[in-house]
């Protein structure tokens, strides 16, 4: 269940294919649903979550409950999630979410929200927890009720997982030997789908993205909406640019309590209008990228 790097990639070499309607590039929004799911001192973790939160370093002691970081968090699920949700219901936009499942068996209008939707759900594990500081045993037994409780609380089951941050060294090949996911998004290393190799077998990577990520506002990379929205038009404008030649796929991470703030969604929207005027694109769901994959460049062809 090791995990080798791979520097090579496609290199100089990437597959010759169009996506559907002879698009060069694919867009991919995500929208990571997390709130609920977090380290906290309710759920016996000893700690409120400190991670991707507006105040960076929390005051509080370790072991209280942070009462402030608990509100921020609050947020996305009370006021972000709607805002995201009837923005793309509105431009009927296609959007995958990254569930975490215990965000979801606790905040139910938000799960019934997303059921009456054609969006596509990849599992984001049980809780929004490390992997690397599982065991492999407790890591299957995280990925297996991710599955279970998503189907439940939503209706469908996840094609795809992806972990907080980083996956461990066995992460994927614990997808893999589930069986019941067709590719995982946990890389940061390519611009296309590819096909590795997991307990022996053809193994789908659909890439995600920390970059073009609203993550930035809280790393203090980015600040303004105008400037996220800038910073998403100028890599959609490269990357449009190069799949004249070459096949792309542009990844967009969000997350309710940071995009969903108004002055943060303005960016996003200005970004969405940018998008709105080319319809040599294919904007879709991650599933149908996986979906294509599986179906038009199989394990071992080059196309």
């Amino acid at each position: 269940m090791s995990r080798p790097r791979d520097l090579a990639g496609y290199g100089a070499h990437p597959p010759d294919i169009r996506w559907p309607n002879g698009a060069g590039l694919a867009v991919n929004f995500v929208l990571n649903v997390e709130e609920g799911s977090e380290y906290s001192v309710g759920d016996g973790d000893g700690r409120s979550e400190s991670a991707l939160c507006e105040v960076r370093a929390s005051r509080v002691p370790v072991g209280d409950r942070d009462l402030a970081a608990e509100s921020m968090y609050e947020y996305g699920s009370r006021v972000g999630f709607w805002r995201i949700h009837d923005l793309f219901r509105s431009r009927e936009v296609p959007l995958t979410i990254f569930a975490a499942a215990l965000a979801l068996e606790r905040t139910p209008d938000i799960a019934a929200a997303i059921a009456a939707t054609d969006w596509d759900i990849c599992a984001h594990g049980y809780r929004w927890i490390e992997a690397y500081h599982l065991t492999p045993k407790a890591e299957a037994k995280q990925i297996a009720m991710a599955h279970e409780s998503l189907l439940k609380t939503v209706g469908r089951a996840p094609k795809g997982f992806y972990c907080r941050y980083s996956a461990s060294a066995v992460t994927r090949g614990l997808v893999a030997s589930h069986g019941g996911f067709s590719y995982d998004s946990d890389a940061y290393n390519d611009d296309l789908p590819y096909w590795t190799v997991a307990n022996g077998n053809p193994h789908l990577v659909v890439p995600y993205t920390m970059v073009t990520n609203d993550a930035k506002f809280l790393s203090g990379d980015v600040f303004s909406g105008r400037e996220f929205g800038d910073f998403l038009i100028d890599s959609f404008d490269v990357l449009r640019a190069e799949a004249q030649v070459t096949p792309r796929m542009m990844s967009i991470g969000l997350h309710s309590r940071i995009i969903g703030h108004p002055g943060r969604l303005a960016g996003l929207i200005r970004f969405m209008d940018h998008l709105a005027e080319h319809d040599d694109v294919w904007v879709c769901g991650r599933d149908q990228i996986a979906a294509f994959w599986h179906e038009n460049v199989p394990p071992g062809k080059i196309v």
